[in-house]
């Protein structure tokens, strides 16, 4: 079973910059999934912002944060099993909760589509103030 933990969310003022943490257990990275990284704003859908095809590091964004964002996995051989989104340039309309997301068995409904992950994490908040 694949547990997902976020941690690294906060307030920062426009501009800024976070780095998102989710912690991966049950499951190996390093092994093929796709992992991927979706944000919801109150009173908005669910979106994708990042996603990763673990195997071979295969990256790709939302328009909205290309540039800006940045999808990571730790190095297999350090065993710390985590992945990560860097935030930089920080604008307010990227306030959201942030939630990663993983799929053992492809993205069948697309890359961004919350329907093609079936492990979530709780979340974590992310608050960027004008």
């Amino acid at each position: 079973q694949v547990h997902l933990v976020e941690s690294g969310g906060g307030s920062v003022p426009a501009g800024g910059s976070l780095r998102l943490s989710c912690a991966v257990s049950g499951y190996t990275l390093s092994s093929s999934m796709f992992m991927g990284w979706f944000r919801q704003a109150p009173g908005k859908e669910r979106e994708g912002v990042a996603a990763i095809w673990t195997e071979h590091g295969t990256t790709s964004y939302a328009d909205s944060v290309k540039g800006r964002f940045t999808i990571s996995q730790d190095n297999p051989n350090n065993a710390k099993n985590t992945l990560y989104l860097q935030m930089n340039s920080l604008k307010p309309n990227d306030t959201a909760m942030y939630y990663c997301a993983a799929s053992l068995s492809g993205v069948g409904s697309g890359l961004f589509n919350s329907r093609s992950y079936t492990h979530w994490g709780q979340g974590t908040q992310v608050t960027v103030s004008s």
